[in-house]
């Protein structure tokens, strides 16, 4: 059964970095196209970035670039995603989610692109 399991979230000061981890278990990653999002309350999920290894792509939403950056383990069946320099309006739950192929660049900030889901990692920024 494929399972994808977030960790890494906790509470964070202004300016912190934080690095969470999707784990795989049940499947490969390095077939899949794998992506993070996050959900603030009151708020509709919002894509971060896709990697997929088959193409060596790599995707960011345009207001993620330059804090986030989505990396890959493929011997760890995980991928990263680092954060920094986070601020209160980063506090959300953050997802990593995976669908069958490679990144779509249209698609990928789409949650319905994705077929495989974690089940969340709370981040939370403040003083």
């Amino acid at each position: 059964q494929e399972q994808l399991v977030e960790s890494g979230g906790g509470l964070v000061q202004p300016g912190d970095s934080l690095r969470l981890s999707c784990a795989a278990s049940g499947f490969s990653l390095y077939y899949y196209a794998i992506a993070w999002f996050r959900q603030a309350p009151g708020k509709e999920r919002e894509g971060i970035a896709c990697t997929s290894d088959a193409d060596s792509a790599t995707y960011y939403r345009d207001s993620m670039k330059g804090r986030f950056t989505i990396s890959s383990d493929y011997a760890k069946n995980t991928v990263y995603l680092q954060m920094n320099d986070l601020k209160p309006e980063d506090t959300a739950v953050y997802y990593c989610a995976a669908e069958v192929g490679v990144c779509d660049y249209s698609n990928f900030v789409l949650p319905a692109y994705y077929d495989y889901w974690g089940q969340g990692t709370q981040v939370t920024v403040s003083s």
